[in-house]
């Protein structure tokens, strides 16, 4: 479960850095800039709900994982 966990993490990470350094090249563009800054900012947040999500889902996994291993039914 690591290993998925650092990978869904190291995604949203590696997402994060290019829309920053997509937004710096477009700050000569005005318009474009406006677009990628708000893009930047809903994307942002919509990725960082999916991440979660899906963090909080390979926890619930796990738990139940270790549940059913350890006989805590």
């Amino acid at each position: 479960m690591r290993v998925e966990k650092f990978k869904i993490w190291f995604a949203w990470l590696c997402g994060g850095v290019i829309w920053l350094m997509i937004t710096n090249a477009t700050k000569g563009i005005h318009i474009v800039s406006v677009i990628t800054q708000v893009l930047l900012v809903i994307l942002g947040i919509l990725s960082t709900i999916a991440a979660v999500t899906m963090t909080r889902r390979l926890n619930r996994k796990d738990d139940e994982a270790r549940k059913e291993v350890l006989g805590d039914l």
